[in-house]
């Protein structure tokens, strides 16, 4: 699954950084995930590191973006394979 921020959030600034896909982004009003680059930090840590760092624990699970973890690490091999493309 995919994580998202919740009404909670104090736009503390912590958790965009943090992210490794850069899922993270200033919304009109708090920080927001993009599901199709959030993996849960799959491939890259053992946890997902907004919500090792959010100070609110305001970073659940996103019940709309269900996947395995299978589907999370290929979702992570893609990501970092375009990254790994050098530009023409």
């Amino acid at each position: 699954m995919a994580l998202k921020i919740t009404d909670d959030c104090i736009n503390c600034d912590v958790c965009e950084p943090a992210c490794p896909n850069t899922a993270i982004f200033q919304g009109p009003e708090i920080y927001e995930i993009d599901p199709t680059r959030c993996t849960e930090c799959v491939g890259h840590f053992d946890e997902p590191q907004c919500r090792v760092v959010c100070p609110v624990d305001c970073i659940p699970l996103d019940l709309l973006h269900v996947e395995s973890p299978e589907q999370l690490l290929d979702k992570y091999r893609r990501l970092t394979a375009s990254a790994d493309t050098p530009a023409r």
